[in-house]
């Protein structure tokens, strides 16, 4: 069994950025992606636009070009998935890894397709696969979507956005002029000042002006098949009518993943342990890269703050 010099979980741009790293210093390395090639983005709403310019979501300073201010999601996919044609990167698609253990100095990898050898890991497997559940009763009707891609099935619906994120109000404006009756329920009591500030005045007028209800200082508590019950920012327990919920509470890493392959826990956030200028965790030669470094805390990480872990990391893994 052929032992690489560097085993990359995650295919995302981040993790494609390091293999890029990998491949100028001649390095041995494999990618092993779960889906598809930068799977999250391939999962992100259909007509979602990027907060960052073009050139904020370049790696290895290859050249993103946009029509747009703004690149949509479409653009990305192109833009990294053809910098993987095109570098040829070595790379296992739809192969999840299940299990990371370090013996005699070595890292072995076991996937759902067989065993791998490895020198160092890096684990670049962001935030967007496990929903940051509700735990409330009838969280599991089919009714409750926790990813949102378009708005043509919600056209003439009912439908309950909770949240009020990027993504929440992406999904309660594009389905209110598709035909959809909106209610928000948001734990806050305003709009998230993080949200796209082209898009932050479009949802503030429109629940100003009575097309879109917002229930400000609420908390969904039950759903049901024909209804759901929240309570309001008054404590007074309220029901409405919906068809839809589209929970959009957010994703959190695989932590159980990070635990099982050794790496160190903190806090109430659940941040892993790493050393931020080597980018190593507490297991030897075990790296952490992209979103994942941040914990529960997803919004610390972008990939234009993070393109620089692949750097940190192979300086560092060269220098030993």
């Amino acid at each position: 069994m052929e032992t690489f010099d560097i085993i990359i979980i995650g295919g995302g741009p981040i993790g494609l950025n390091c293999a890029l790293e990998a491949q100028k210093n001649k390095l041995s390395y494999l990618i092993i992606e779960k889906g598809t090639i930068v799977n999250s983005l391939y999962n992100y709403p259909l007509y979602m636009r990027f907060f960052s310019t073009a050139e904020k979501l370049e790696i290895d300073g290859i050249p993103f070009i946009s029509t747009a201010p703004k690149p949509g999601r479409q653009e990305a996919l192109e833009y990294y998935q053809g910098i993987a044609r095109q570098r040829d990167l070595n790379i296992n698609l739809y192969e999840k890894v299940e299990k990371v253990s370090r013996e005699n100095n070595l890292f072995e990898i076991e996937t759902t397709k067989g065993q791998y050898s490895a020198k160092n890991v890096i684990i670049s497997t962001g935030f967007y696969d496990i929903p940051n559940l509700m735990n409330i009763p009838g969280e599991n009707l089919a009714k409750v979507k926790h990813y949102y891609t378009e708005p043509y099935p919600y056209a003439k619906q009912k439908i309950v956005v909770v949240g009020s994120s990027n993504s929440a109000v992406d999904a309660a404006l594009e389905t209110y002029r598709k035909g959809a009756e909106v209610t928000m329920i948001i734990r806050h009591s305003e709009i998230s000042k993080s949200v796209k500030y082209w898009v932050k005045p479009d949802i503030e007028n429109r629940i100003s002006e009575g097309s879109i209800t917002a229930h400000f200082n609420s908390q969904l508590i039950e759903i049901k098949e024909k209804k759901v019950i929240f309570k309001n920012e008054y404590g007074e327990i309220q029901e409405i009518e919906n068809d839809f919920v589209l929970a959009m509470t957010g994703y959190l890493p695989d932590f159980d993943f990070l635990r099982n392959s050794g790496i160190e826990l903190q806090g109430e956030c659940l941040n892993p342990l790493y050393n931020s200028e080597t980018m190593e965790t507490n297991i030897p030669g075990l790296y952490l890269a992209g979103v994942v470094c941040g914990g529960k805390d997803t919004h610390l990480w972008f990939i234009e703050n993070s393109r620089i872990h692949s750097e940190i990391i192979l300086k560092h893994i060269l220098s030993k």
